[in-house]
């Protein structure tokens, strides 16, 4: 893998490949990925500066699907001994989720140490990340004991979360269209994209390391969520006990983190993250099946022929 002692130079950005980006004016392929310069520059830094440890968890997502209710989600789950889901006083009441569990590739390397979103004495690390498999750090793999979770999207909700969200944060001059957006997102010009290259990227490892890596759908968690909860619980190593069933706490984590309490808490509402992302700007509709309202047929057709192509003999499936 090939790295750097430091931010990337500038001389090195004019050597990748260059292209009008979605989110930003342009964005550059690295390791056969698309960044904004910031977010690359962030990223190598991560890969020669980050070391997982045993218990550390790494939540994944292309951008635009369902990161924020992850990053809850495992949050609550995670930490409902230390802080029942029903506490009146629970972080994620007053708290965004990613003020919780950070972005990796955006923790300054001198406080990895010091994130502590675990509650009880685990030591427990939990962060989230756009950042494909072939460019996670190489600790992350190596350490036996980490635990990556992956939630993929249909991929015609993705790019209409996305393209919503492009005009909606600082980081663009002007607002891009939807068929500008569209011609971008089928290129592959998406943050940590193309999409399907990276959804493969997870789905490939979660079968040759189904103890390391645990594939999840944004559409089965939605539709069966007390399922994938107890999946998710169990991958990690916290199955509910029948006690807990009992006493309905998955049911508790479910509605603590759904789209409906998550939107509406003022800590969600106002302030910003990462000085560019307005706080609301992650709260839209998280409906399934809302391409239908936003895409053509057409676009729609080109997106399914895409996706199709890409994962033809993977044995994954994704549209909807």
């Amino acid at each position: 893998m090939m790295k750097y002692s430091s931010n990337p130079p500038e001389d090195l950005l004019a050597s990748l490949p260059r292209q009008e980006g979605i989110l930003q004016p342009y964005c550059y392929q690295y390791q056969g990925f698309w960044h904004g310069p910031v977010g690359l520059k962030e990223l190598i830094h991560c890969q020669n500066h980050f070391l997982a440890r045993k218990n550390d968890i790494f939540l994944v997502t292309a951008p635009k699907s369902g990161t924020t209710w992850l990053k809850a989600v495992i949050y609550a789950l995670i930490n409902r001994e230390a802080c029942h889901p029903q506490d009146p006083h629970h972080p994620l009441l007053t708290q965004t989720p990613h003020q919780l569990v950070p972005f990796l590739q955006y923790v300054e390397a001198s406080c990895y140490d010091s994130v502590c979103n675990s509650l009880d004495d685990s030591g427990t690390r939990i962060f989230g990340s756009h950042i494909p498999t072939v460019s996670l750090p190489e600790s992350i793999w190596m350490e036996e004991g980490a635990k990556i979770v992956y939630m993929s999207r249909d991929i015609k909700d993705t790019f209409v979360s996305l393209f919503h969200f492009a005009n909606k944060i600082d980081s663009r001059p002007s607002p891009i269209s939807l068929e500008k957006a569209f011609d971008l997102f089928c290129r592959g010009s998406s943050p940590s994209g193309a999409v399907w290259d990276q959804i493969l990227g997870y789905w490939k490892e979660s079968l040759d390391k189904p103890d390391k890596v645990l594939f999840m759908r944004y559409e089965e968690m939605q539709n069966e969520p007390l399922v994938q909860l107890r999946r998710l619980a169990l991958f990690l190593g916290k199955p509910f006990s029948q006690e807990e069933e009992n006493s309905g706490v998955p049911h508790q984590i479910i509605n603590l983190c759904s789209f409906n309490t998550l939107s509406n808490l003022e800590a969600n509402k106002k302030g910003n993250i990462l000085r560019v992302l307005r706080n609301d700007s992650f709260f839209r509709s998280g409906v399934v099946g809302d391409w239908k309202n936003h895409l053509t047929l057409e676009m729609a057709s080109k997106l399914d022929q895409i996706t199709e192509e890409k994962f033809s003999g993977s044995g994954l499936s994704m549209t909807t």
